[in-house]
């Protein structure tokens, strides 16, 4: 795998990122060390988990994996927002949950920090200014060396990074947004201010929680279980893209595969990791064979026919003020190319 800046910082990661929301959950302790130790022996630094995950489990083998490796080798992802007690200060984005959470995650980890600490999403009861000035002080204190978001949306971004800049706080510098082929609103507001802000960007689900991978078939909701959609407590979540438009994504990402000899997920992750905004995809795996499949995704790139035949299959309908009448009117005098 290349290694990539992460955004604006000056820490390097690997072009994919490991997601280990399956470890605990469809992978036990000794397949998700397999899995870790086959992602680092192919060059992945980057590993990405949440204390919810499988209940704050994945922290747990992750700990266990790092505990045995140079700390330093890793750039090790968390976040926190999600209930993680009963009681009503066990969720959100207060100064008094995000310490609770922070130290938490770290017992797990076993370790004295993390690389990135990523809010999981907005809190609409907590103030923006509790949030970051916990988060500052987290970073001076060496408990957190960044500051990610996670699910927000543009303006929130934005709203939470001018805050940052007028109190002279440590600035968020990344964001992990869902994008993948089927969900393509991400370039509406997000990816465009990512450029912008120089933000690292790691989507999560590149391929659509398997779907792109062409497992599915036509029946995302009656996928069998031990499968990322057969094993969803919200199976109502994928029926939505039983359609019409999902099936000529599908068709065509398949007939990409057969005349680049990739699988369909490599030719699903590899258009993800063409996109200029992208640092690195957030790839999960339940198996060592489906990480390797994963990371068959790097050394080489699709075409730009191909690029465009993804693109024209998973068109989306667009409104003002995205539509072409509008960039047309923004650029109108001013564009020298």
């Amino acid at each position: 795998m290349k290694l990539k800046k992460f955004g604006k910082t000056g820490s390097i990661v690997s072009e994919l990122c490991l997601g280990t929301m399956t470890f605990g959950w469809q992978a036990d302790e000794d397949t998700s060390h397999k899995i870790l130790s086959h992602f680092s022996e192919n060059g992945g630094n980057f590993i990405d988990t949440a204390n919810v995950y499988s209940s704050g489990k994945s922290e747990e083998i992750i700990g266990k994996w790092l505990a045995e490796r140079d700390r330093e080798s890793f750039f090790v992802a968390t976040k926190a927002r999600f209930k993680t007690a009963e009681h009503a200060n066990g969720v959100g984005l207060s100064r008094k949950h995000l310490h609770s959470a922070v130290r938490e995650s770290l017992a797990r980890l076993r370790t004295n920090y993390v690389d990135l600490l990523q809010l999981h999403a907005w809190d609409p009861l907590t103030p923006l200014e509790e949030t970051f000035s916990t988060l500052n002080t987290m970073v001076e204190d060496g408990l957190i060396r960044y500051v990610g978001i996670s699910n927000f949306r543009g303006w929130q971004f934005e709203k939470a990074l001018q805050l940052c800049r007028q109190r002279g706080w440590h600035e968020p510098v990344s964001l992990q947004p869902h994008y993948n082929i089927i969900v393509r609103a991400t370039e509406f507001e997000l990816l465009p201010m990512a450029q912008a802000e120089n933000i690292a960007v790691m989507p999560w689900s590149p391929l659509a929680g398997g779907i792109l991978t062409g497992k599915y078939k036509n029946s995302f909701s009656k996928a069998p279980k031990g499968t990322r959609v057969g094993d969803s407590s919200s199976p109502e979540y994928y029926k939505r893209y039983e359609n019409e438009r999902t099936r000529k994504i599908l068709d065509q990402v398949e007939k990409i595969s057969a005349e680049t000899g990739k699988t369909m997920a490599q030719v699903a992750l590899n258009w993800v990791m063409s996109n200029p905004a992208v640092t690195a995809p957030i790839v999960g795996a339940r198996s060592v064979e489906q990480l390797t499949d994963n990371l068959g995704a790097t050394g080489w790139s699709l075409e730009k026919k191909h690029i465009e035949a993804i693109n024209e299959a998973s068109n989306l309908e667009v409104t003002y003020p995205y539509d072409r009448r509008s960039e047309e009117q923004q650029r109108a005098g001013r564009d020298l190319s």
